[in-house]
């Protein structure tokens, strides 16, 4: 089980790489909320994602003797750039695994730090199987998108600066798709301040973590049409699921029109780009979601490449 030292461990392992992100506010965004929002803008991180603290935390964990043999991941996008932008800064290749609908930002983005990109059609087949094919041909390392110790702990570190940012939260929202950064969040969060509430906040249309935690094990969706490209992994990691249900209040869903109404809000009011499913986390808030009693809370904006 991840620690909070590990977390620790990790922040200080991946400073070469991952930015220091900033706290923004907004009286307006307040009004609507109905209490006073902390917003960890992940959006303005390194490859535009909170995605880089994970990869980084695992490619510089990775044993050198390992590294010449390469890195392969399957990714929608943002843990894509991340891991491609962290073998290059190791200098290691990377092979990366992505779907035929991914953002084609994303994938230019990805294919620009260097990496070799396999197409693969998520509706047909299955992105694990291939990457797991690639990595026992090539002798490469697989870095997985969420459910490993060492990318849980990188993907806490966001939180982790969060409550040194803002060290007085009741609450911190984190959106969910693997579990990955919620998993990370908690065991941060927990770890600190055991009293503060933490929730993740998933779309309706990929509510597969919502079910897991209502039904007490893993519960597999089919492939999701959500706007949160982000998001859409269909059953949540076998490591990170034990941890949101030890350590995580309440899973919150969001509609595809709340998630779509937040990125304006938030883009109009804070002046900064958040992509869909960087946002889903911001309407929770946004959308009154959580419990009474909330007055401070904190939402990570987890990335911005839409």
């Amino acid at each position: 089980m991840v620690q909070l030292a590990d977390i620790q461990a990790a922040s200080e392992r991946i400073r070469p790489l991952a930015k220091r992100t900033p706290v923004m506010t907004s009286r307006l965004l307040d009004e609507i909320a109905g209490c006073q929002c902390f917003f960890k803008c992940e959006n303005l991180q390194t490859t535009g994602s909170f995605k880089i603290r994970g990869a980084a935390n695992f490619l510089l964990s990775i044993p050198a003797a390992d590294l010449p043999r390469g890195v392969v991941a399957f990714s929608s996008g943002n843990h894509a750039q991340a891991v491609a932008r962290s073998a290059a800064v190791v200098g290691t290749r990377a092979t990366i695994v992505m779907p035929t609908d991914a953002p084609a930002a994303k994938v230019a983005a990805t294919r620009a730090y260097g990496a070799e990109i396999v197409t693969y059609d998520r509706f047909t087949e299955d992105r694990e199987a291939i990457g797991r094919h690639i990595a026992a041909e090539t002798g490469a390392t697989l870095v997985p998108p969420f459910d490993h110790e060492w990318i849980i702990a990188g993907q806490g570190t966001a939180a982790l600066e969060l409550m040194e940012q803002v060290p007085d939260l009741d609450a911190v929202v984190a959106c969910v798709g693997g579990g990955g950064l919620l998993s990370g969040t908690a065991t941060a969060v927990r770890g600190l301040r055991p009293e503060v509430r933490v929730y993740g906040a998933e779309p309706e249309l990929a509510n597969d973590m919502f079910l897991s935690v209502r039904k007490g094990e893993r519960v597999e969706i089919p492939p999701p049409e959500t706007i949160a490209d982000g998001l859409r992994p269909t059953k949540p990691g076998a490591l990170t699921f034990p941890i949101v249900q030890r350590l995580v209040d309440d899973i919150l869903l969001i509609s595809e029109i709340e998630i779509r109404q937040s990125q304006l809000l938030v883009m109009s009011r804070l002046k900064v780009v958040v992509e869909p499913s960087g946002a889903v986390s911001a309407a929770a808030g946004l959308f009154r979601k959580l419990p009474a009693g909330v007055s401070r809370l904190g939402m990570i904006f987890s990335g911005g490449n839409t």
